[in-house]
Order: structure tokens, then sequence, then C-alpha cells
């Protein structure tokens, strides 16, 4: 009989540690030690996980950065940690660029994460956020009624904005199963790593991951169109490639969805031009204009309800022909006046979300005004004086 070590069996490294800090969860006979610093993240309902060669485990619990009880974790320890859990892809993609994303799955699906592995002052730092495995609706979400209204767009790009962390894959997870649930449609993802994992209920689901399913983001977006999709997401609009590619599936016929880093709904137009020299943007207005349906931007803000940590605050711009109006003549300055002017079709700045989140009860009036673009305005609004919006002529 052969005394080799069985398949998935690990050597103990001591991770509690006589140090002040989080409870660390108890091993799980069979699976890699750092695991039990990603259940310490799901013990504590925390949302992610921060190794850096030099401090102990960290995790952002509510919000904030905490330590975790363990011992400083050297570079040394770090590697022997973080090496069982890459696969042969991750490691050459992060010898070759120093940085490599891959999901990561406890257990038998018991959770996931989405882990981003770098390299900082030539050591290892990994961060890597708790995926929710159940996809929440948009009433556990706390999302406005309109966003069930942008679920049944027949063709058109709908745009989620806003900096990482703020909820953005969240919200699109829970659009796309609610199209789901409700109609016969051929949903593909093209996602780096895949998150959140969909059950085919009305509709069939494929989801590629690039680098495991496809070989790159290129050919993912040029394949998409030929697979018979219904619906697309593309995740980030990272380049200028990427967003001809979304725009073309919009062209043909297609929902897309996608991500884009901007502060809110009407700054996303600028931030797009940004993808491009300035001697096309004026073509890429033109095909904003006709092929934009929707730009959902999101922040997330800490609730008071029992058992809810953050609750999102939205802004909403549906294109109607104002808003396309102004996109084709470039006066963006106007786009958030018409937004205001526009609550009846279902759009809302930050300010009318966020006052819409303190009458519901889900945020006190203290954390309103602190994330308010206009706290000046928005008091005024809770005291139920009306700011009229600004002409749009």
């Amino acid at each position: 009989m052969s005394n080799a070590p069985a398949a998935n069996t690990y050597k103990p490294i001591t991770i509690n540690s006589p140090e002040p800090g989080l409870k660390v969860a108890p091993a799980v006979p069979g699976e890699p030690p750092i695991n039990q610093l990603f259940r310490t993240v799901m013990m504590h309902k925390g949302s992610d996980l921060h190794l850096k060669a030099g401090l102990p485990g960290m995790m952002r619990l509510r919000g904030v950065i905490q330590k975790m009880n363990t011992p400083i974790l050297e570079q040394e320890m770090l590697e022997k940690l973080i090496t069982p859990i890459l696969k042969e892809k991750d490691k050459r993609v992060f010898e070759e660029t120093g940085g490599a994303d891959f999901a990561h799955v406890i257990g038998k699906d018991e959770a996931r994460f989405r882990v981003n592995l770098m390299k900082a002052r030539g050591k290892w730092s990994l961060v890597a956020r708790l995926v929710n495995q159940t996809i929440p609706s948009f009433e556990q979400l706390g999302l406005p009624p309109v966003i069930e209204k942008l679920c049944h767009f027949e063709m058109g790009m709908i745009l989620l904005a806003g900096v990482t962390g703020s909820g953005k894959s969240t919200t699109i997870a829970a659009m796309l199963d609610y199209m789901n649930a409700h109609e016969p449609l051929h949903i593909l993802t093209i996602e780096d790593p895949i998150e959140f994992v969909f059950t085919d209920k009305m509709s069939v689901v494929n989801q590629r991951e690039v680098y495991i399913d496809v070989c790159d983001w290129k050919t993912a977006l040029k394949h998409a169109v030929r697979e018979d999709p219904d619906v697309i997401l593309v995740g980030e609009m990272r380049d200028s490639e990427t967003f001809e590619a979304a725009v073309h599936a919009a062209e043909t016929g297609h929902v897309v969805f996608g991500t884009i880093h901007a502060s809110n709904a009407y700054s996303t137009i600028d931030r797009i031009l940004g993808l491009f020299p300035p001697n096309q943007h004026n073509a890429v207005r033109q095909s904003l204009a006709f092929n934009l349906r929707a730009v959902i931007a999101q922040k997330l803000v800490p609730a008071i309800k029992p058992g809810v940590q953050r609750v999102p605050t939205n802004e909403i711009m549906i294109v109607n022909p104002t808003i396309r109006d102004l996109i084709l003549k470039g006066q963006d300055s106007k786009l958030l006046d018409a937004i205001r002017a526009f609550y009846n079709e279902g759009m809302m700045d930050f300010n009318k979300s966020l006052e819409e989140l303190v009458l519901r009860g889900d945020i006190d009036k203290a954390t309103a005004l602190e994330f308010s673009p206009n706290p000046e305005q928005l008091r005024m609004a809770l005291k139920g004086i009306k700011v009229a919006a600004s002409g749009l002529v």
C-alpha cells in the first residue's frame, strides 16, 4: 500500500494567534488552510478578505477594515497559504503580469469569492470579495421599482455605473435573474471571473469565463453574436474595443448589459467618450443616442434596518427623446436637469433616491446628507420644499 498522502490533504498551518482580533473560523479537514480565512469572512458576515505580507489577516466588516486573530503573515507564509488554490493558468498570468483574477469556491459551493492576487512592492497581496450564493431579488436589495421596467427592453444597451464595491454586479445579477425567471430567453454572460452562478429557469443561461471557457475577451465578444443570445452581459466597458463590440451587439437586436466606472449616471457619457480619440466623439455620441437605453448609477450607504448592513442609492437616466437630443448635441451639462424633469418616467437623481430611502426608513437623515451630492437641496426636500429643475433649453 502506498504511503503517499491522499489528494486534498494539507499540512496544517497555525492560523490563530494570541493577539487581539476577530476570531478565526475552525479548520475543515481536507481543505487548504487559507479556507479558514475565507470562512472567517463568512462567519462574521464580512464582505472582503485582505491579505498582505507583513500584516495579520484583515477583513472588511460593515464597511470598515478590521484585524483577524492571526499572526503576522510574512511573505513565505502567504505563498504557502495562497499557492494551493491557484490553477496553472492563474500562476502563469500572475508570473507574467503581476496580477491574477479568479474565483475561489468554498466547500461544495458553500460560498464563492472573487479573488485578485497582486504584487505590491515585490510582495504578494490578496483581496477577495464574498459573492452571494443566492441572487437577491429587487425587493431584498432595496432597489427602486423602475428597475423591473428596465428589464423589458427588446434591444439596446443598459449600463451600471459606480465605483468598485458599489454593488453593480449584484444589481445586474438580480436583473438577469428576473429576466431568467420571467421570459424564455438565451442569456449569455462573458465574465472574468464568473461571480454569481445562475440556475436555468424559463431561460437558458450560458456563462463563459474568459481564459477558461474562451481564450480572451476579443474572441468571446466576437463569438457572442453568433451564439443566438437575446441578452448579453459583456462585463466592464474597459476599452474602446469592448464598447464597440457591445454597441454592435445592441445594434443587431440584443439587450446588452455592461458596467462602467463612473460616479453618476450623467457623467457616464463623458466617461465613454474618454475611451476614444476626440475625432471619433461625434460617432460615439450617435451610437449612444440610438443604442443606449438606460444608465443606472449606484452607491452603497449604511442602513438602519435590522439585519441589513448597506442599501443601494441609485441615479437612473432613461434615454427618452429629451435625453437623446442632449447627447446628440453634446449638452451633457443639462443631463442632470433632464433626469430631474422626468421623475414621473422613473428617472431619479441621487438626492431623490436618498430622500426615498429616508422616508422608507432604510437609512437615517444624517447618512443621507453625508452621501448627498447636494446636501442643502436634500435638506429642503426632506422638509417638503420642492426645488425646481433648471431649464433644459
